[in-house]
C-alpha cells in the first residue's frame, strides 16, 4: 500500500510538473505562432494575389512567381545579396573564433574582461545609429578616414559612394557591429573545453597552432555551426544598415533582396508580388540553412 501511495503522488507531481512546463512554454509558442507562422502563412496566401495593400484582393494565381523569374532586378539582388553574405560571413565567423581565442589566451582574468567589453560594445550601439555615424566616416569630402589615409599620403576613396567599395564598405561596419557577441558566445565554448585536452596535446609535443586545428576547432563546433548559420541568415536579411547609409546604391551596387522587397511592397505598392518575392527568400534562406547544417554537423571519420 505504501508503494502503490508513493507511486501514485510520483505521478501526480510528474503530471504538475509537466503541465507547469507546458504552460511556461505556451508564451513562446504562441508568440512564434502568431508573429512568425502565421506571417508566413498569410504571405504565402498573398503571394497568389494582386494586391496593393488597399483595395480587394485579386487572385492572380502563379503570375507573381512568373514575374520574378523574368525581374531582372531582382535577380539583381539576388546575385548582391549573396555577394554580401560571402564576404561577411566568413569574416565574422574567423575573426571572432581568432579574438575569442586570444581572449583565452590571456592570463590575467581583468584584462580578459577589459578587452571582452571593449568587442561587445558595438553590439549595443542601434544600427539606425552606427549607420549614420559610420556614413559621416566615409563621407568622401570631409570624412574622418580619408583625412587618415591623406595624412599618410594615400588619396581619397569614395567608399559608399563608389559601386566597387560600397558593398564592402557595408560589410565592415555590419562586421564591427556583430563580431563583438560571436566572440563572447565562441569564448564560452572554448573555456568548456577541459584543460586536460591542452595539457596532453603539449605533453605530446604539439604547438599552439596544432592546438587551435586539432582540440579548439573541432570542439567548439556547435557554437560555430550556430554562429555560420546566424551570420548568413542575418546577411541574407540585410535592410537596416544599408537603408541607412546606402539607400541601395549606387547604381543598385548594394540594393539587397530585402531591400527590393521593401521597395515593391511600400514604394511600388506591389504587395503581392513583394509577399511572393518574401516567400521565395524565406525558402533561399531555409534550403542554404539546411545544407550549412548538413555539412558541418558531417562526423569526421
Amino acid at each position: 500500500m505504501n508503494n502503490q501511495k508513493v507511486r501514485s503522488r510520483l505521478s501526480s507531481d510528474r503530471k504538475k510538473e509537466s503541465i507547469t512546463a507546458y504552460l511556461m512554454l505556451l508564451p513562446d509558442v504562441l508568440g512564434l505562432l502568431i508573429f512568425v507562422f502565421f506571417p508566413i502563412i498569410y504571405a504565402l496566401y498573398i503571394s497568389f494575389h494582386d494586391w496593393n495593400g488597399l483595395s480587394e484582393m485579386v487572385f492572380s494565381g502563379l503570375s507573381n512567381y512568373q514575374t520574378l523569374l523574368k525581374d531582372k532586378a531582382f535577380t539583381n539582388s539576388l546575385i548582391v545579396s549573396l555577394q554580401y553574405m560571402l564576404l561577411y560571413v566568413p569574416i565574422v565567423f574567423v575573426f571572432s573564433l581568432l579574438l575569442a581565442n586570444y581572449l583565452v589566451s590571456l592570463k590575467n582574468r581583468r584584462i580578459r574582461t577589459v578587452y571582452r567589453t571593449m568587442y561587445f560594445l558595438p553590439y549595443a550601439i542601434s544600427t539606425v545609429v552606427a549607420g549614420l555615424i559610420w556614413s559621416f566616416m566615409y563621407n568622401p569630402k570631409r570624412g574622418i578616414l580619408n583625412g587618415v589615409l591623406n595624412y599618410f599620403g594615400i588619396e581619397s576613396q569614395r567608399w559608399t559612394a563608389s559601386r566597387d567599395q560600397a558593398l564592402v564598405s557595408v560589410v565592415v561596419v555590419a562586421t564591427w557591429l556583430v563580431i563583438g557577441y560571436n566572440t563572447v558566445l565562441l569564448l564560452n565554448a572554448i573555456q568548456d573545453i577541459p584543460v586536460e585536452y591542452y595539457e596532453a596535446s603539449t605533453i605530446d609535443g604539439a604547438n599552439s597552432v596544432q592546438r587551435f586545428f586539432r582540440i579548439t576547432v573541432p570542439l567548439v563546433k556547435d557554437t560555430s555551426v550556430f554562429v555560420i548559420i546566424t551570420a548568413m541568415i542575418a546577411a541574407l536579411q540585410s535592410f537596416d544598415l544599408i537603408q541607412i547609409m546606402t539607400k541601395g546604391g549606387p547604381a543598385n551596387a548594394t540594393t539587397t533582396v530585402v531591400l527590393y522587397i521593401y521597395r515593391q511592397a511600400f514604394e511600388v505598392n506591389k504587395m503581392g508580388y513583394a509577399s511572393a518575392l518574401s516567400f521565395i527568400l524565406f525558402i533561399i534562406i531555409m534550403v542554404l540553412s539546411i545544407i550549412t547544417f548538413a555539412i558541418t554537423s558531417r562526423k569526421d571519420d
